[in-house]
């Protein structure tokens, strides 16, 4: 009797997300990293690492124009945009990854974090430090509560950078597209990481308590995620049209931020299948929250993966988890962030469950810590997830036992 062949998979590909080290321009960047080990790099849509308007080869006044500022229109157009010829969008992303060639580097996805937190965010002077001026445009006049603070501008932030969003996915498809690598991950997987943003996160400690709403009405929470829903569903419909997935990062402020309101943002878009999870231990385990029933509860929605260490219970005791307005790396902390091995994450958890769940997806370094050289931090860490990683068995242990 003839044996069944067995595929054996190889080790994930190991990239760095290059958000915290966008103030390097990307060339600088790439010859930073150069004989760091890592495969690939996961560009953010900040600094010169990737711009999506050149990468879809519209610019947001233009997308704006054309979908007349209707967010039903957003799938039209966006089909529109991701199918039409365009010289300069295929140089642009011909060009990147001619680059990244050259230094022996891919790429699987690509990450808008800070145009995606301001979706659903209501808008303050903080987000004019994270935004395009395009998207921020006149700007809100005053700081919240504030007089002079301008409803009407702030209300066209989040439009503007709900379209912006579309964009970036249109930039995700174009891109890779032209990826010459078609064997890297399935084919042509397009996947945008980011943040969604919040109505309601000033609403986490329910003191003063959430008045009981009207008869029929919703409470301010509900709301949120009714907000929530009806700012990302036309941005998700779009991201569909073209085959592009997004991935929140579970992560504080977002209207995702542990596994039960993870949940509870999947139910109010009615589980749309654009929508999934860029899954980052950092941001859970000091929260208490069970990190690898993360990636078990949502099986089919991890999407993409950060590596990223945090550590708790470290500090002098007069810091809890709320952070008592203390910048990252103070000693008093009771939490902060670490690079690969040094913190309190289990890792070799981490692995065993994505294993089981069949993610064959990139492990991308999304390196942090403030008591740590980066260069010195990212090489480190790229050398721990390539030791910590492994391929799961095409045969079960005892098959043997039936020769």
């Amino acid at each position: 009797m003839a044996e069944e062949a067995t595929v054996k998979l190889e080790k994930r590909k190991v990239t760095l997300f290059t958000g915290q080290m966008a103030d390097l321009p990307l060339l600088e960047f790439l010859k930073m990293i150069e004989g760091f080990g890592f495969d690939g790099i996961e560009p953010c849509c900040w600094g010169d690492h990737f711009d999506a308007e050149k990468a879809a080869d519209i610019t947001l006044e233009a997308f704006e124009a054309e979908a007349e500022g209707d967010p039903a229109n957003f799938t039209k157009v966006a089909g529109i945009f991701a199918a039409r010829d365009s010289k300069s969008a295929d140089e642009y992303c011909n060009d990147l990854w001619t680059l990244l060639a050259k230094h022996s580097l891919t790429a699987h996805s690509i990450s808008s974090h800070l145009v995606g937190q301001c979706v659903c965010d209501k808008p303050d002077l903080r987000h004019q430090a994270i935004l395009p001026p395009n998207v921020w445009g006149k700007g809100i006049g005053a700081d919240i509560g504030e007089v002079g603070y301008d409803p009407v501008e702030a209300e066209k932030i989040r439009q503007r950078a709900a379209m912006m969003m579309v964009i970036t996915a249109i930039a995700a498809r174009r891109f890779m597209d032209c990826n010459p690598n078609e064997n890297q991950w399935g084919v042509k997987t397009a996947v945008v990481n980011g943040f969604t943003g919040s109505k309601i996160w000033h609403l986490l400690y329910p003191f003063p308590p959430i008045p009981k709403p009207k008869d029929g009405e919703p409470d301010m929470i509900e709301a949120g995620y009714i907000d929530f829903a009806a700012r990302w569903i036309p941005i998700l419909n779009a991201f569909r049209a073209i085959k592009v997935r997004f991935a929140l990062e579970a992560h504080p402020t977002e209207i995702g931020f542990d596994i039960v309101t993870a949940q509870r943002g999947l139910e109010a878009i009615d589980n749309h299948e654009a929508f999934g999870f860029n899954f980052d231990p950092s941001h859970l385990g000091y929260q208490g929250v069970d990190y690898v029933k993360f990636i078990r509860t949502f099986s089919d929605r991890i999407f993409h993966v950060h590596m990223k260490d945090a550590w708790w219970g470290h500090g002098d005791g007069t810091v809890g988890v709320f952070g008592g307005h203390t910048d990252f790396g103070d000693p008093r902390r009771f939490w902060d962030f670490r690079s690969l091995g040094h913190g309190d994450i289990r890792f070799e958890d981490i692995i065993v469950a994505l294993n089981d769940i069949g993610y064959r997806g990139p492990l991308s370094v999304e390196w942090e810590d403030s008591r740590m050289d980066r260069e010195h931090g990212a090489a480190e860490a790229c050398k721990f997830v390539k030791k910590v990683d492994f391929p799961p068995s095409a045969v079960a242990f005892d098959a043997a036992f039936d020769k």
